[in-house]
């Protein structure tokens, strides 16, 4: 199947990183021309599954980290904030965040609805055969929501295994959803990040260790540091947010503040070197740090003003 998948409008072409494999027998015998992609299959298909549950255990946090907040503020608005607090309501909740998450993604990548109903049905189904147990006394609050994600794991694998060989549904889409799709790195940290406006402040020097550290346990992880200068390059950005760091812990106060919020603001500029070159890290981490660092040094800045000296 190819990697590009054509959607009923006809005007966009969507890329998707797991397309479906097909279960269509080969119409000729084996030749050594076509030997190698059939031996590569059963690996491929592999991946292919791997890298759909990946997807959905990371709109599944993406839904619980988006949503949970909202639940709050209903819940304080409404009045029932003990109600949403008591541990059955909020596993079930929890199932709730992450059955939106994981729908809107399996949406746009066209599964059909029973695929995305058995789906959603694997996250509320561990925690509702939980709660007998629990409500007998049995087991407690942790082990009600730990085994509920423990039990999701397995119940999510089957559902996969079942429909790994369907064939997606076409599907009709704006081409400004199609953009807004591939921008999802930004748009994810402008919906994580939009709470910290309310009440900004500033991190501390010791978070800017992350920045260089996290460029090198990725290319370390990806084996992309071995070009030339590479490492030395990311070797030398690691001094110099060292450095940076050390200076703002000695420095403290509004001078260390400023310091923080210069150091996440350069980490920008780095990102999106890296962005354009696409090197060491994935272009869609370069650009979901970009707009993050972007984001948390303008908060700190914020922070900084709206403060007494």
């Amino acid at each position: 199947m190819e990697n590009t998948r054509m959607y009923a409008d006809g005007r966009t072409a969507v890329p998707s990183p797991a397309p479906l494999p097909t279960d269509a027998p080969a119409s000729s015998a084996p030749t050594p021309t076509t030997a190698a992609p059939t031996a590569a299959a059963p690996a491929s298909s592999r991946r292919r599954l791997l890298w759909h549950l990946g997807e959905m255990a990371l709109a599944m946090v993406a839904g619980m980290l988006l949503l949970g907040p909202l639940w709050e503020l209903a819940g304080a608005a409404l009045g029932v904030g003990g109600a949403l607090a008591r541990p059955e309501v909020a596993a079930l909740v929890m199932a709730t965040n992450m059955t939106v998450g994981m729908t809107v993604v399996m949406r746009y990548r066209a599964h059909r609805w029973h695929a995305v109903a058995e789906m959603a049905a694997a996250m509320y189904v561990p925690f509702l055969l939980l709660l007998v147990p629990f409500r007998a006394a049995l087991i407690d609050a942790d082990a009600l929501m730990l085994g509920g994600h423990l039990l999701m794991v397995p119940a999510m694998v089957l559902v996969a295994l079942r429909h790994r060989h369907e064939a997606s549904v076409p599907v009709r889409r704006h081409p400004v959803v199609v953009a807004l799709a591939h921008r999802w790195p930004a748009g994810l940290v402008l919906l994580l990040t939009a709470d910290m406006w309310v009440d900004p402040g500033v991190l501390s020097p010791w978070t800017m260790l992350v920045l260089p550290g996290g460029y090198l346990l990725i290319g370390m992880a990806r084996r992309t540091l071995g070009g030339r200068g590479v490492l030395a390059t990311q070797l030398a950005g690691l001094a110099v947010w060292v450095a940076l760091t050390l200076v703002a812990v000695l420095a403290g106060g509004r001078t260390a503040a400023w310091l923080v919020a210069l150091g996440w603001l350069a980490h920008a500029g780095w990102d999106v070197v890296h962005h354009r070159n696409h090197r060491v890290v994935p272009r869609g981490y370069a650009e979901f740090c970009a707009v993050l660092d972007v984001a948390l040094a303008a908060v700190m800045v914020l922070a900084i003003l709206t403060t007494d000296a």
